[in-house]
């Protein structure tokens, strides 16, 4: 499934969270990206080639965050290494929207290389 072309909704009453079947099958369209299904949570790891990539993907995966009304949590560390954990926290689960973010946070680290020097 092509979620990085599709939009988060608001989690409403009534909106079930992903069982472990759904969330295998869901997974298997992302990259790199791990399902902690004892938290209930997808995770990834991204590494960085300097402090400055990975502090852009960090403004970028705010911005995304912010767009789609669903905001993950995020460690910035060892200075060019960032690990984002996604959940529906209303939902105490995964849902779609966790999917759809992830998918647009795997379009972000390709562009953020270094600038090339001297220019």
């Amino acid at each position: 499934m092509d979620f990085a072309n599709k939009k988060c909704v608001p989690c409403e009453g009534g909106v079930p969270k992903l069982t472990p079947a759904e969330v295998a099958a869901a997974l298997r369209s992302l990259d790199g990206w791990e399902a902690r299904l004892e938290s209930s949570q997808l995770h990834k790891h991204y590494r960085f080639k300097d402090f400055l990539a990975a502090m852009r993907f960090v403004n970028a995966l705010a911005a995304v965050a912010e767009a789609e009304g669903h905001h993950p949590d995020f460690n910035l560390h060892s200075w060019n290494q960032v690990d984002v954990t996604l959940w529906t926290h209303d939902l105490g689960g995964l849902s779609e929207n966790d999917f759809i973010v992830a998918a647009k946070l795997d379009r972000l680290p390709e562009s953020f290389a270094p600038p090339p020097a001297g220019g």
